[in-house]
């Protein structure tokens, strides 16, 4: 029998049929990925159901569509000048147009917009679950699903479900990250331009993915001529910033909208984590949150020095400007804890510790857990967190 012909037959055998399984889900992780998604999206909805009695009688959809999530649909239905009548619509600048130009693209399907914007949480969130995983696993084999379950357990995984900005952007970075690694440039440029037209945020992919594409073996020294890529990621900003100048004429109307209705302009380190620490004393009840938010700020300073002594560049280029934006150009820290999920190279660096040591990862999972289900609590019946 020929070597072919024995492909064939063994591939015929139905002990070969959980292998083609496999391909077809893409790698062996994948499966494992979701049914962590899955089972985590159970358990926080049992958590939400749990915590109401007492606390709230919203609709489900409500009580995870408030705040930013609303912005968002008002975009999506309105445009940038806002419902009819609403006095506070110069802050809509401040969110930029890639999610509420997916709304209204899907509305046709989801008529709610409130359900809609669960549901590209709720999809994007699978994405991130599938393609982190898959990340994790290209740093060191065997740790994506000990990733997966840290960042799921993470403190601020709500906002994963919630109808926010969060999931649709990791959807997008995470793959583009790991195309990059792969030293597939095009794809990855591509997915950080989708990236940057949801948040700011995606400019500092674009600031890492260029640090990689200059270090790694399979970018500048392989191929110098695809660094033109790395300029696409920019070009949803441009875009945005241009349509600014002609609606509002100041190109940085979107920054100018952060610091009038959510204090974030520039002032001194210490200030900030002094106004932060006497908000936490003067408003009880969003202490636990003020609290929270300076120990996310710790955990980013520390996760930077950390990229630095290793000689992670490309993780640090992507880092080290959301620590200036977080930490240094607002009033007081203001979602730092929410922004920790963006935090990746965090995730994979528990993922790795909890392969080389399971107590590592009980002792991550006994601080975490607890607080992202108050968290998930908390939200869900109408206080902010993170």
């Amino acid at each position: 029998m020929t070597e072919t012909q024995q492909a064939k037959t063994d591939a015929d055998q139905p002990e070969n049929a959980p292998t083609a399984r496999r391909r077809w889900l893409g790698q062996p992780g994948d499966l494992t990925a979701l049914g962590i998604w899955f089972f985590w999206h159970v358990a926080t909805y049992i958590y939400m159901v749990l915590a109401a009695p007492g606390r709230t009688e919203a609709p489900l959809l409500d009580r995870l569509t408030p705040w930013d999530a609303e912005n968002f649909i008002t975009i999506a239905q309105y445009g940038y000048d806002g419902a009819p009548g609403m006095t506070d619509a110069p802050k809509l600048v401040a969110f930029f147009p890639g999610l509420p130009l997916l709304l209204r693209d899907l509305n046709w399907l989801v008529p709610n917009y409130d359900l809609l914007i669960v549901l590209v949480s709720f999809v994007g969130s699978a994405v991130v679950a599938v393609f982190l995983s898959r990340l994790s696993e290209s740093y060191k084999e065997g740790t994506g699903t000990w990733t997966v379950l840290a960042f799921f357990l993470s403190p601020f995984a709500v906002f994963m479900w919630a109808g926010y900005s969060e999931a649709p952007f990791l959807a997008l970075a995470i793959p583009a990250w790991l195309l990059a690694r792969q030293g597939r440039w095009e794809w990855a440029a591509v997915c950080a331009a989708f990236a940057s037209s949801i948040r700011i945020t995606g400019l500092f992919l674009a600031l890492g993915l260029a640090v990689m594409f200059l270090v790694s073996e399979n970018g500048w020294r392989a191929d110098w001529r695809k660094a033109f890529w790395l300029v696409v990621p920019g070009l949803p900003v441009l875009a945005y910033m241009i349509f600014l100048k002609i609606r509002v004429g100041d190109w940085m109307a979107w920054n100018a909208a952060q610091a009038q209705y959510w204090g974030r302009y520039p002032v001194s380190p210490r200030e900030v984590l002094v106004n932060t620490w006497n908000r936490s004393l003067e408003e009880p009840v969003l202490a636990t949150s003020y609290r929270e938010e300076i120990i996310a700020a710790f955990v980013l300073v520390i996760l930077i020095v950390w990229q630095l002594v290793r000689r992670k560049w490309a993780e640090l280029a992507y880092l080290a400007p959301q620590a200036v934006a977080l930490l240094a150009m607002s009033s007081f820290y203001m979602s730092v804890g929410r922004a920790s999920l963006l935090w990746w190279p965090l995730y994979i660096g528990v993922g790795i510790a909890a392969a080389r040591n399971k107590w590592a990862f009980m002792a991550y999972v006994a601080v975490a857990a607890p607080v992202m289900a108050i968290n998930v609590g908390n939200f869900t019946t109408g206080a902010w967190v993170g």
